[in-house]
């Protein structure tokens, strides 16, 4: 074997392992919770995302606003999926999602605390979006405990449902060390916009809390150690007129 066919081969294999290290950009590692593995038993599939709406995005900008009141009645099924799919929905056979995530490593995991959704028992859930479904992992109303943790903040006790944001910042420091703390960040921002922009085009409203205790948000959500939630949203109807 001569030098130059050696050093080729070399490369070939550096370039390999470094690939098989650290995941392709867009075709990530299934971090935990997001395979595509066989569905839990206690699994809830939802409607499939829409692609086309009746609100453009300058509309959706135009109108966003942050909304703490809400009507009293229950959230949809397929609203609350269209905005899951908004916040980490999969949007590309290569894994790409809506959301951008450095290196496409993609810490994200997205919960829902349901209280009052249609067709969907009260409890807390876990957003796949390999599958697009959400896994119970707690029964009941949790509303009224987030409400506590998140310093007593009615939108979350009021609201039918709130979206967790959450992240496993080692998908990323892993990579980029201590700078990857500000792209978990960055990314955690990109999907909170999406599903402010998404709620705006449903006719929908929410807002972002994030004064909360992070012990007792991580305790009714049954987080990982390794996990941290990032922002608190309650969705629901918005209130004609307020």
């Amino acid at each position: 074997m001569n030098r130059r066919y050696s050093f080729f081969v070399l490369a070939i294999a550096a370039t390999l392992a470094a690939v098989l290290a650290v995941g392709c950009a867009g075709i990530p590692p299934a971090p935990d919770g997001n395979s595509t593995s066989k569905p839990p038993e206690d699994s809830i599939a939802l409607p499939e995302p829409r692609e086309k709406g009746d609100v453009s995005v300058e509309e959706a900008l135009w109108g966003r606003r942050s909304v703490r009141v809400y009507a009293d009645v229950p959230l949809e099924l397929d609203d609350a999926g269209q905005i899951l799919w908004a916040a980490q929905g999969i949007t590309d056979d290569r894994g790409y999602r809506t959301a951008p995530s450095a290196g496409g490593l993609y810490p994200l995991e997205v919960y829902l605390v349901a209280g009052s959704v249609m067709d969907l028992e009260a409890g807390v859930y876990h957003y796949r979006p390999g599958e697009h479904l959400l896994v119970r992992i707690g029964a009941g109303d949790r509303r009224a405990a987030l409400q506590a943790a998140a310093v007593n903040q009615t939108p979350v006790g009021d609201a039918p449902a709130t979206i967790v944001i959450t992240a496993v910042p080692e998908r990323t420091t892993a990579k980029y060390g201590e700078r990857g703390m500000c792209y978990v960040y960055m990314e955690a921002g990109h999907a909170a916009e999406n599903v402010y922009l998404q709620a705006e085009a449903l006719d929908r409203a929410t807002v972002v809390i994030g004064a909360f205790d992070e012990e007792g948000v991580r305790e009714i959500l049954a987080l990982p150690e390794n996990t941290t939630p990032l922002y608190l949203m309650p969705v629901g109807r918005p209130v004609p007129g307020a």
